[in-house]
């Protein structure tokens, strides 16, 4: 049978290591699906149930592993519905590759029938490499090229292919071009070393941490091959670890040096060690929040990034160092001089353990409705000590990030930069089918879950054995607070009766499905759906009025929340008995 563009696409993705595609099929691609149809042996064509999750898988899939994440939609809407999660790949720094369909090149620009312009509607997302493809001679090398810049420049390539070229022959020239020439015979999979510091940015480094007191470090994602480094930095430093929230994975949670999460969702240790700190080393991220990071001129910084463009965004950095984490760490340990003065770090350990001992109190099993903090620990208690664990934003990953424990092998994702709801469940997806042997959780709120509902159904058609749990408070629980911390009630934000029972919806998708309203019922019915072996779904009513309170209250948030009230915030005196209990069980801790 005569080669088509569409396999000479799928042929070379499998050269490249390529083994999954997530994705939706449409006329728009059928071309492209005859070309994965006879690569089927060899790539593994997962088909969702909206191309938003298609993305979201693919973004997820290249965070857990590394590799590149790949979809497939069909042209107009197919690929428009792509664009959320393909901006949490390009946000959070991942590399992915969009593969999207064209109407025949006879009939564009003649408003045909969903006739979308993809290569200037992801002219933003799709900043690594953005093409429609118009002639098979092009093929395979701008593939080898869009996926080169995806992985270099870990971020989204676009290529967009017309129906008439899907079902070309491949390498035919109806134009009578110059032939490209021919790509390698060999495979184009490549491992790259990771980029040392250079010893000019090192010394630079070392002389400012050197020459600080009062030291702490700030660490990301973009440092979580790095523990053991960043560990043994923050030991010859004297120095507290403090975690952004995607990097909550780099080191365990209840090691004696971390002091936790950074910002809105992260604690008050590491919030006023930011304001104390007279030396800053950033490692792996540009962290976005600039109020929560020293005042300009308290602190002297090093920063430490695989990608130039990143550092000094947020601060003026004394010392830049462009490398790899884990490698510059290694190469700058041995020159920075141990420090015997521990006080300033251990007045911070002491003031984490006071802080675990608040969040644990808050993890109230009495409480009716159910705490959300009480739900979170409950999940943390029963997962595996390398469970990987997905979470939608909103409360829910307040929750997540002050409840669940990083220890062990345990991993953590969530949409960072882009704080986007519903990638929780499709992340979960593709993290399974990358991980089959591992415990894969996601851990969602009402409100995402139901965004993208149907990719349980898709769980369960592939046998992936993902667990759901959803945090079910009837409410879009971020947007509430957000306006009452403007100082208005809250409005539009809650959901009318009846209640959903996502529950049922497991059930009746062929999985394990429990509907939890009162506390004593929660850690057995966890442990039923982690010891199930297919796709699992706890649906727990929690407190829909539990506030995701901030690390440190400024006077400002305590003053806009005062006013909400006062101009007629609905279920204030719920409200106020929830705050009220938090405080009370604090006090015992």
């Amino acid at each position: 049978m005569q080669e088509i563009v569409g396999e000479s696409l799928a042929r070379r993705l499998v050269e490249w290591g390529v083994d999954t595609v997530f994705g939706l099929p449409g006329d728009g691609i059928n071309g492209l699906m005859e070309g994965f149809r006879r690569q089927r042996e060899k790539l593994n064509f997962v088909l969702v149930h909206h191309e938003e999750a298609a993305a979201f898988m693919a973004t997820g899939y290249a965070k857990a592993t590394g590799r590149l994440g790949v979809c497939a939609a069909t042209s107009g809407p197919g690929a428009i519905h792509l664009l959320n999660g393909l901006y949490d790949a390009k946000l959070d720094h991942v590399p992915v590759l969009a593969i999207t369909g064209m109407q025949e090149t006879s009939v564009l620009g003649s408003h045909y029938q969903q006739e979308v312009h993809t290569p200037l509607l992801y002219q933003d997302v799709a900043d690594a490499y953005n093409l429609m493809v118009t002639n098979p001679q092009q093929m395979p090398g701008v593939l080898d090229i869009a996926i080169r810049h995806a992985l270099a420049r870990r971020s989204v390539a676009h290529l967009s292919f017309p129906n008439d070229v899907q079902v070309a022959a491949a390498g035919e020239d109806p134009y009578r071009h110059v032939s490209p020439g021919e790509p390698p015979a060999s495979s184009p999979v490549v491992s790259q070393p990771p980029v040392p510091a250079t010893q000019v940015d090192l010394a630079r480094a070392a002389e400012v941490l050197n020459a600080g007191k009062k030291i702490a470090m700030l660490v990301g994602v973009g440092a979580r091959r790095a523990r053991d480094e960043v560990l043994a930095v923050a030991e010859a430093l004297g120095s507290p670890i403090v975690k952004t929230l995607s990097g909550k994975m780099v080191v365990p949670d209840d090691h004696p040096l971390t002091t936790g999460g950074l910002g809105l969702l992260g604690t008050r240790p590491s919030e006023e060690l930011m304001e104390e700190c007279d030396t800053l080393l950033m490692v792996g991220t540009s962290f976005p929040y600039g109020k929560y990071l020293p005042s300009p001129g308290q602190a002297r910084v090093v920063q430490i990034d695989i990608d130039a463009s990143l550092i000094g965004m947020r601060l003026p950095v004394d010392a830049a160092v462009t490398a790899d984490a884990k490698l510059a760490l290694q190469q700058l340990l041995p020159m920075l001089q141990a420090r015997t003065d521990r006080a300033f770090l251990t007045r911070y350990q002491r003031e984490s353990d006071a802080w675990r001992a608040d969040m644990t109190a808050l993890e109230d099993a009495s409480r009716d409705p159910i705490a959300p903090q009480y739900l979170a620990s409950c999940i943390d208690a029963a997962a595996t000590s390398d469970a990987i664990l997905t979470c939608d934003s909103g409360t829910i990953a307040t929750w997540a990030a002050r409840h669940w424990t990083i220890r062990g092998g345990r991993e953590f994702y969530l949409s960072g930069n882009l704080a986007t709801m519903a990638p929780g469940l499709p992340y979960a997806v593709a993290m399974q089918h990358a991980y089959p042997g591992r415990q894969v959780i996601a851990f969602v709120g009402d409100g995402g879950f139901a965004m993208l509902m149907a990719e349980f159904l898709t769980a369960v058609r592939h046998e992936l054995p993902i667990k759901v749990i959803v945090n079910n408070n009837n409410s879009y629980g971020q947007i509430l607070w957000e306006q009452i911390v403007l100082g208005y009630p809250e409005y539009a934000v809650r959901h009318r009766q009846p209640e959903a029972d996502f529950a049922a919806w497991a059930r009746a998708c062929g999985g394990y499905g429990a509907k939890i309203t009162d506390p004593k019922d929660l850690p057995g019915a966890l442990r039923e759906a982690l010891a199930h072996p297919g796709p699992a779904l706890v649906d727990c009513d929690v407190n829909p009025n539990e506030p995701p309170m901030p690390g440190k209250v400024k006077y400002d948030q305590a003053k806009h929340f005062t006013e909400a009230f006062l101009r007629g915030q609905p279920n204030k005196m719920a409200t106020l008995a929830t705050v009220a209990r938090d405080k009370i069980n604090e006090l015992r801790s």
